[in-house]
């Protein structure tokens, strides 16, 4: 009986993901995306990643988000989040944060063409600065 009893606050005290959730992933994101945008030691490192070097930067930016958001919170629990094909929401907007606002800050700033990048390239290169948008988006979320 305890257990049910606890389970029923957990499901009324916890916290839903909402819209201000996703605004604070974008300030995170954004803040910390914009100097890696910029910085052309960046593009040059995309430049030479090869394709399997720029899937493990994909895959840790993965990893740092899930680890940010369900390992290092232990108040939220995937089991009570709304799901997108079994997927957390609130990862989803994460990584759609982490890669879109340094998609958007490079494609505003005409990074690509300033740097003579390719679309691969600046995959590459979004992939990067995404590695520390995600640690500001996440962080947000789960301090805000």
């Amino acid at each position: 009986m305890a257990s049910f009893a606890r389970g029923i606050l957990q499901r009324l005290f916890n916290r839903e993901f909402r819209p201000a959730d996703v605004a604070q992933q974008l300030v995170g994101g954004f803040l910390l995306a914009g100097p890696f945008v910029v910085t052309e030691e960046v593009w040059v490192l995309a430049g030479h990643m090869s394709a399997f070097q720029w899937a493990v930067v994909v895959a840790m930016v993965f990893a740092i988000g899930w680890g940010a958001l369900y390992r290092a919170d232990s108040g939220r629990d995937t089991d009570d989040e709304t799901e997108v094909a079994g997927i957390p929401y609130r990862f989803v907007t994460l990584m759609f944060v982490s890669f879109g606002s340094v998609l958007l800050l490079a494609l505003s700033f005409a990074a690509p063409e300033t740097f003579e990048a390719g679309m691969f390239r600046t995959a590459k290169a979004v992939s990067i600065g995404a590695v520390f948008a995600v640690v500001g988006a996440a962080t947000a979320d789960s301090v805000f």
